[in-house]
């Protein structure tokens, strides 16, 4: 399994996707998640609106050491912004990454593009979209844990990365999923993710390495 930092490895809320917050996450050894908008022509970092202050995508991406490629979850909050993600991602070299909650039309438009897909699944969406075409689930749960080991199971089987938001991104108690994760052996699998507000927490809960 591999730890992503949410939004960077933010110790206060004010340091979410923050330049801080993703030195700590690259010096820890964590990917990252981090959201992507568009200000005045430029592909920037934001999960809001944003205001024209924030870090491009660009800067974001030359913050990653080049041998590493620590992998990337991009959450694209706006449409129209394949053809730029695609050639900013490719002037970086990075292909340790995958996009994910863009709306329909536009996945549609990044896998046409060739870009690395997840699809998103909940307890609202329970049936991904382009299957067949993603690279990955990213396994999300608003309200409760709707899914079970075997759900994983089966993705991962069928060849699928699948990347699981931990409930306390949610405002819930986390550690029973995690436990399900143990219990059922499913940590120890390459192409499983997590993606936890508290990374270094969810490492030694798990038993994992990081490097």
């Amino acid at each position: 399994m591999i730890v992503l930092s949410h939004r960077g490895y933010w110790l206060t809320k004010e340091e979410k996707n923050t330049l801080t917050a993703f030195n700590r996450s690259i010096s820890l050894g964590f990917g990252t998640e981090t959201d992507i908008r568009d200000c005045l022509g430029q592909l920037v970092i934001s999960h809001d609106m944003p205001i024209g202050q924030e870090m491009t995508f660009a800067d974001f991406l030359a913050l990653w050491p080049q041998k590493t490629k620590l992998p990337l979850a991009l959450n694209i909050k706006a449409d129209g912004l394949a053809v730029k993600v695609k050639q900013i991602l490719a002037d970086y070299d990075y292909q340790n990454y995958f996009l994910f909650d863009m709306s329909i039309p536009d996945m549609v438009q990044c896998l046409k593009h060739d870009l690395k897909v997840f699809a998103r699944m909940s307890d609202i969406e329970k049936q991904p979209c382009c299957y067949e075409q993603v690279k990955g689930i990213w396994l999300d749960a608003f309200f409760d844990t709707w899914y079970q080991a075997k759900d994983i199971q089966r993705f991962l089987d069928d060849g699928k990365q699948v990347c699981i938001v931990s409930p306390e991104l949610h405002g819930r108690p986390y550690h029973n999923l995690w436990q399900m994760l143990l219990d059922d052996n499913l940590y120890k699998h390459p192409n499983l993710l997590l993606c936890t507000d508290v990374p270094e927490e969810a490492v030694k809960f798990l038993g994992l390495g990081n490097d």
